[in-house]
């Protein structure tokens, strides 16, 4: 029996109220130590809603709610710490370079990061502690951070609910739409980069 299959089984054994805690402090932890692939939580909440366990909108605050405060807490850390604190140490979870590629990102975009944080899974707690280290003003940063928060877990509860109630299917479903939807990314983002240098080197030759 995997881990998966426990966690659920645990999880039905619960009443409701300790099963929405459970899963709204895991989706906080989860920001802090982000497993790989990620949203595993989202998921777990996703095919409990499928099998009538718990509600739509219970799992919806919860593991929002725990991915909001998860996100916030690590951008408060980043600016207490510092930068060097985090570049030195080089985290496994929190790697130096990551969080050097995200403040270079915040140069260029600004609070747009932190309004899709979400939707670029495998550096969001970079960002996060980058927005801290940046200084960003920590009622812009709360908002938007909601919002991704609110968007990201909408699509995927709605997403494992449509799946049904096998978990056997959720947890391959997910997690191959999960691969699909990274290299999607990647290519996007490298899309974007690249465009981007191009009208700075073409405005540069302008001026």
């Amino acid at each position: 029996m995997t881990f998966a299959h426990k966690f659920l089984g645990a999880m039905n054994s619960l009443p409701n109220i300790l099963a929405y805690l459970l899963l709204g402090l895991s989706a906080f932890v989860e920001n802090l130590f982000p497993p790989i692939p990620g949203d595993t939580i989202t998921a777990f909440g996703a095919f409990l809603v499928g099998t009538g366990k718990l509600s739509f909108a219970g799992v919806y605050a919860s593991t929002t709610i725990g991915s909001f405060l998860g996100f916030l807490t690590l951008f408060l850390v980043g600016g207490f710490l510092g930068r060097h604190f985090f570049i030195e140490r080089d985290y496994r979870f929190l790697r130096a370079r990551d969080i050097i590629k995200a403040e270079d990102w915040f140069g260029r975009y600004g609070y747009f990061l932190i309004a899709f944080n979400r939707f670029l899974p495998g550096i969001r707690s970079a960002i996060s502690v980058a927005g801290g280290i940046s200084r960003l003003k920590i009622i812009w940063v709360a908002l938007l951070s909601l919002v991704s928060c609110g968007a990201w877990n909408l699509i995927w509860i709605m997403l494992g609910f449509s799946l049904g109630s096998r978990w056997d299917i959720v947890e391959s479903e997910m997690s191959d739409m999960m691969k699909k939807y990274n290299i999607a990314m990647f290519i996007i983002l490298a899309l974007l980069l690249v465009s981007f240098l191009l009208w700075k080197r073409h405005r540069k030759r302008r001026s």
